[in-house]
């Protein structure tokens, strides 16, 4: 996460800031240097990894937890792959979305916006961006960007079950585990399908935690919750093209994309080590 930081930097600025013109990745990132220092592209990092700790964490013990109990030693299928993802990603999404919320204000504090209408923010740190957050706006603030966020549950599970399918394929008939390279390739395609069909929603997932968008309010939060998304929807297509939806995705994959093929990779080399070290074979049959 931390090699590939910047490439997440320029895609949540071409996200939110709307006039800000899409430009290639590397240009972005020439641009914000320029403005803003040079050490600008990493600005908000520590709370992000703080999060993204936590969430992997909650993620991937649900999933696994989820996984180990209803297969109970059976092999797995890509529908059952797809159906513990979105589980364990519900459940990821309703405990660590407060951290989420954070730490996109956190790392657009002090960026140069094109857009004049986004208010400047002054948090001091995580805990200072929460009880801000929570005086100001109220509790329920803090779990803005929900309502996408539980939709974007199909980004994981897609993910999981390309993946999953994939190793199934290359291990059929061979037990023996697979190669780094090959970890890599299918969990950067694995990435790369669920991140290009989910990314509409990111955009809006981004914008709604920003916390500039002002929402009606309506007597059912979830009502509320649809109406802004589809209302952010429809604005974005209206005002850029459906090419605007997927404003920054050029940096999204590259950051997704190698992100998650490394993560895949060391998780393999991770588990494989330790059922070594514990001197229990892995099992084939339930993954």
């Amino acid at each position: 996460m931390t090699v590939f930081f910047p490439l997440d930097t320029a895609r949540l600025r071409l996200q939110v800031d709307e006039k800000r013109t899409a430009r290639s990745t590397p240009a972005i990132l020439a641009e914000i240097i320029k403005e803003e220092g040079l050490l600008a592209p990493y600005r908000g990092w520590f709370p992000v990894i703080c999060s993204l700790c936590c969430s992997n964490f909650v993620y991937f013990y649900c999933f696994h937890s989820v996984k180990a109990t209803w297969l109970r030693g059976q092999r797995s299928t890509p529908g059952k792959d797809l159906i513990i993802g979105i589980v364990a990603g519900v459940v990821n999404v309703l405990v660590t979305t407060p951290l989420w919320v954070v730490n996109t204000r956190l790392k657009l504090q002090g960026a140069k916006f094109r857009n004049e209408d986004i208010q400047p923010t002054h948090y001091r740190g995580i805990v200072d961006a929460l009880v801000q957050i929570v005086q100001s706006e109220g509790v329920s603030a803090l779990w803005n960007g929900t309502c996408p966020s539980l939709l974007l549950v199909l980004n994981p599970g897609i993910q999981f079950m390309i993946y999953e399918a994939l190793k199934r394929q290359l291990r059929r008939g061979v037990l023996q585990e697979l190669s780094s390279l090959e970890v890599f390739v299918i969990g950067a395609v694995a990435k790369a399908v669920a991140t290009t069909v989910t990314y509409p929603l990111q955009t809006v997932q981004s914008i709604l935690r920003f916390g500039q968008h002002r929402q009606q309010r309506e007597q059912s939060k979830l009502l509320s919750s649809l109406r802004s998304v589809t209302y952010l929807l429809i604005n974005r297509v209206r005002r850029s093209g459906i090419l605007g939806l997927f404003k920054g995705l050029e940096a999204k994959l590259l950051q997704t994309v190698l992100t998650a093929a490394l993560m895949f990779l060391l998780y393999e080399k991770i588990a494989a080590a330790t059922f070594r070290v514990m001197g229990v074979k892995q099992p084939l049959t339930s993954r």
